[in-house]
């Protein structure tokens, strides 16, 4: 997707509010799990959404709905209204004292139709849809959610919203969501009761390391020295689309045994592939794909997450390959690699990250270009999220990271479902990244 035209329009904000829950909650402190107080989850990650008008929900006000049943669903969700402390060891707990979160009430003068594409990622209206109170994104002491309602002239509506990664991920904030939703729509309770249990993606007794975690090995170069980490500055980001006719232009790259790889697989391999050619690193040096797999669901069913858990269940399984056999082999080596990746997921090598936060001291991830980390987030239930206006016309992460990249589902297409793919890099690198991507999936694109 291209850069677009800047839009100017006021955006009136009303003072940022704290929204408590509605009836007394617990009083009571509550450890994050082992998984959950990893050093790379201590950050704010954002997620916007957009809602067109519905006429049958005139005379309702989108922001006194979802203000009244956010409030309603925190009595259920009680410890996202706490603030968090650091204890011994650099171990995190909410305290649950129902501060409550942070919550934006706004207008903007703009239609759904004029914001067009700047909505999905980057997006560059970021910060008008999700205002930064000066001082609320610390880890410590800071509210962990925000929210901003902002509505647009054509009776739609952007739903903004910022959590901290400590307390849930994607597939944690959506039931979270679905509790708003439900009870927006008149719900008495949430149909899923959320459940705690962080206890469950503690270190053992005592911690024993049982698997490999190269994502978090030092970067050293083909000389044994350190790779410098990541300068910020002078970066892009750009969203690519995949849809059915790139999928098919990049499954002809495969062998006959590779041709039924899932399409998270293959956009892997094939962005890996771009990243890699566009940075022109040491062909001798290696590189890293790290992709995140969740804990939940029945593959690895036997780590028992309960259906309502909303605590961090996932990891990063990363495996290796020197930057010249990546770029010289065909499409399928990377995508072997992706499956090799995904496949050390299991029940051990979860338990073994744990043990092995705690015994190494929650070491950050290294920074560097030879790091790559992808994240589908295209069913996580987050494009599920209905207040009354039926479900968003996109909903996602907003922006991606140096090297971390999400996938997000884009409805707004005539023809079957695609798939964007943020990607942040220095600018020459990412005119680089789209020719290489170009060459892979239209050079096979059938008249």
């Amino acid at each position: 997707m291209g850069s677009l035209c800047p839009l100017l329009f006021p955006v009136n904000r009303f003072e940022t509010e704290l929204i408590t829950p509605a009836k007394p909650t617990p009083i009571e402190t509550k450890q994050l799990s082992d998984i959950d107080d990893q050093d790379g989850l201590r950050f704010h990650f954002p997620v916007i959404m957009s809602y067109k008008n519905n006429p049958s929900m005139k005379g309702n006000d989108a922001v006194m709905v979802i203000r009244e049943a956010l409030s309603r669903a925190l009595v259920y969700y009680y410890p996202l209204a706490g603030r968090l402390r650091e204890g011994p060891n650099r171990k995190l707990m909410v305290e649950c004292n129902g501060e409550g979160v942070l919550f934006i009430e706004a207008n903007a003068d703009v239609t759904l139709e004029q914001l067009g594409d700047r909505i999905l990622p980057p997006c560059p209206l970021l910060e008008e849809f999700l205002f930064n109170p000066p001082g609320s994104d610390g880890i410590l002491g800071c509210p962990l959610l925000l929210v901003q309602v902002t509505r647009l002239t054509c009776g739609g509506f952007i739903f903004g919203l910022r959590i901290n990664h400590t307390m849930c991920d994607a597939a944690g904030l959506a039931k979270f969501l679905n509790a708003i939703g439900e009870m927006a729509q008149g719900a008495d309770s949430p149909s899923m009761p959320p459940v705690w249990a962080r206890e469950l993606l503690n270190a053992r007794d005592p911690p024993t390391i049982t698997r490999w975690h190269y994502e978090y090995d030092q970067l050293l170069d083909s000389q044994g020295s350190f790779i410098a980490a990541i300068d910020q500055s002078n970066m892009s980001q750009r969203s690519f689309y995949f849809g059915p006719q790139q999928i098919r232009a990049l499954r002809k790259h495969l062998p006959p045994h590779l041709s039924t790889c899932s399409s998270f697989e293959l956009i892997t391999a094939c962005v890996w592939k771009c990243r890699t050619l566009s940075l022109r690193l040491n062909p001798k040096d290696t590189v890293r794909i790290s992709c995140a797999v969740n804990a939940r669901g029945k593959r690895i069913n036997d780590l028992c997450l309960p259906s309502g858990f909303y605590g961090n269940a996932f990891s990063i399984p990363t495996v290796v390959s020197t930057v010249e056999l990546l770029c010289a082999s065909p499409l399928g080596y990377g995508v072997e690699l992706v499956r090799k990746s995904k496949a050390q997921m299991d029940k051990e090598y979860m338990q073994s990250l744990a043990d092995f936060f705690v015994i190494r001291g929650r070491p950050p991830l290294p920074m560097g270009w030879n790091v790559f980390v992808v994240s589908d987030n295209r069913h996580t239930g987050l494009g599920e999220f209905d207040v009354g206006w039926g479900r968003p016309l996109f909903a996602g992460l907003a922006r991606a990271a140096s090297m971390i990249s999400f996938y997000v589902r884009d409805n707004n297409q005539e023809e079957e479902f695609g798939t964007l793919v943020p990607i942040c890099l220095p600018s020459t690198c990412l005119e680089r990244f789209e020719e290489e991507l170009k060459k892979m999936t239209l050079e096979h694109v059938e008249e």
